[in-house]
């Protein structure tokens, strides 16, 4: 009994390893700053003026949708940026929308699986999460009205403070710097080889530093660096400990057990998958081999219907997202968005699978 705890304590900390490995360097930390950066140089109006509940909703929710297509991040990396449009005072809904479409239509991982795992689920992959994307925001947003009723009160009785002197400095200045940081970000979590990568930060973290040098004086610079430190101090340690408790389950219960549960496009079938989906972590491209090797798609151990559930459900929630999301928004925002996750990625992948088996 004491081995196999051990066993299980070294398959979390294993875990979090793994994670601490792949993704603080290159894209959590580019992350906390992008989102520091919005909180304290984004001026209020700007991210109303798109996200806002009052903003018309084919702008709002389409500009969400498809936003992660700029951004080759996993669902643990947009939660910094989620906290921070939510802070600026964006709708329920649209927020929502670009939690969920931030890892979902990323570029590279729709790319990736219409190579490894066929065009047909690459395109189904890529329009269902657009899809999903606004029905979900869309569904939050009817659920949870007050919370939109609440975020225009404070809209009307606080005056956008954040960005007060953006008028002393150039327009493309605030622009330049964002568009830094996300290249950070996209060059800093690529696929180039190392000196590549490495070389290209570099030159984009020296040209941040020469607009913060010439371009935004001290207390804007530590405004950035007190938001950024909120923020993570707030989500950090829940991701680490989500990950720590996931590879403990990993290790009792292994994805290989669900294998003879995805043969078929039933409609349990794509409820398991949406469910083990929410539970496991899968980091961007990672979804790709596990479906296809470890639950067994490429060999047809695994039906089209749950894999592609599999693939709209794990990179975009998994345990220590939720933990997060939870801490960001409670208890029961955080239980409807899995709730209509699982849902709507088993619907998904149930239409998806009989659709396939009538062609």
């Amino acid at each position: 009994m004491i081995d196999l705890l051990i066993s299980a304590l070294a398959s979390g900390l294993v875990s979090v390893l793994d994670y601490l490995s792949a993704h603080v360097l290159t894209c959590l930390v580019p992350a906390f700053f992008i989102a520091g950066a919005i909180a304290a140089f984004v001026k209020k109006e700007a991210v109303l003026k798109y996200f806002s509940p009052d903003t018309p909703k084919p702008v709002s929710y389409g500009i969400a949708s498809v936003s992660g297509t700029i951004l080759a991040v996993c669902s643990c990396t947009i939660l910094p940026i989620f906290a921070g449009i939510l802070k600026k005072g964006s709708g329920i809904g649209p927020a929502t929308t670009f939690l969920y479409a931030g890892p979902a239509i990323n570029v590279l991982a729709i790319i990736y699986t219409a190579r490894v795992l066929g065009f047909d689920l690459g395109v189904a992959r890529a329009v269902s999460a657009v899809v999903l994307a606004i029905v979900i925001g869309l569904a939050m947003a009817l659920i949870f009205r007050s919370t939109d009723v609440e975020t225009l009160k404070r809209k009307e009785m606080t005056p956008g403070v954040a960005g007060a002197c953006e008028a002393e400095k150039p327009r493309w200045v605030t622009p330049a710097f964002f568009a830094l940081l996300i290249g950070v970000l996209v060059f800093g979590a690529s696929q180039l080889d190392w000196v590549i990568r490495l070389s290209i930060v570099y030159v984009l973290t020296l040209a941040i530093a020469v607009l913060l040098i010439y371009y935004f004086d001290r207390d804007e610079v530590t405004d950035w660096g007190l938001e950024t430190w909120d923020l993570t101090k707030k989500i950090f340690p829940i991701l680490i400990a989500g990950t720590f408790l996931v590879g403990i389950i990993a290790f009792f219960l292994p994805p290989e057990t669900f294998q003879p549960y995805f043969g078929n496009n039933s409609l349990a079938a794509n409820f398991l998958a949406a469910v083990v989906g929410t539970i496991l972590y899968m980091p961007t491209l990672l979804e790709v081999p596990i479906i296809g090797t470890t639950f067994g798609y490429s060999s047809g151990i695994m039906a089209a219907g749950p894999a592609l559930a599999l693939l709209l459900a794990g990179p975009t929630v998994s345990l220590p997202s939720v933990l997060v999301i939870y801490r960001i928004v409670g208890a029961k925002k955080t239980a409807a968005y899995v709730t209509l996750v699982v849902i709507s990625a088993t619907i998904a992948g149930f239409v998806y699978g009989n659709g396939m088996l009538l062609v």
